[in-house]
């Protein structure tokens, strides 16, 4: 009990991560189940309180989009509650920030290419990301349309 406590201080986890490192520890079955119950009474394991945390985290060091987010936090098996609540960390006007950032970074990196050819690599490597193509297609004609 004393890993699994360790285990969850040392950073936020969610309960497929937990539930990983309990059958690596040997727990099995009731054993297994009463271990999660006590990390969550304790407070060790919050499935809220991880989604926010992935969210905001790898929006800022990552920068991922909303979509990327979005099926990684559904690959671990996150409640959909949880999730909208995580997603509510990203920022509207960091979101924009950033994807106009990133957007104009590559479009500048594909000098050789012609406008359009450089306006379809830099919107796949938007949608990539994790954009949302409504969006990247908006801050590509902006950044196509602002004078350097």
């Amino acid at each position: 009990m004393q890993k699994l406590r360790h285990y969850c201080a040392y950073q936020e986890r969610c309960h497929s991560e937990v539930r990983g490192k309990c059958l690596e520890l040997g727990l099995r079955g009731e054993a297994l189940e009463e271990a999660i119950a006590l990390l969550i009474a304790d407070n060790f394991l919050n499935e809220e309180r991880f989604a926010k945390a992935f969210a905001g985290g790898y929006f800022r060091t990552r920068q991922w989009g909303r979509k990327k987010i979005l099926s990684a936090l559904k690959q671990r098996q996150i409640s959909a509650y949880c999730i909208k609540v995580g997603m509510k960390e990203i920022d509207e006007e960091d979101y924009w920030r950033v994807l106009i950032q990133l957007g104009e970074k590559k479009y500048n990196t594909l000098k050789g290419d012609t406008v359009l050819k450089r306006k379809y690599k830099t919107m796949q490597f938007l949608i990539q990301r994790g954009f949302e193509p409504e969006l990247a297609n908006e801050a590509l004609e902006q950044i196509i349309n602002t004078p350097s």
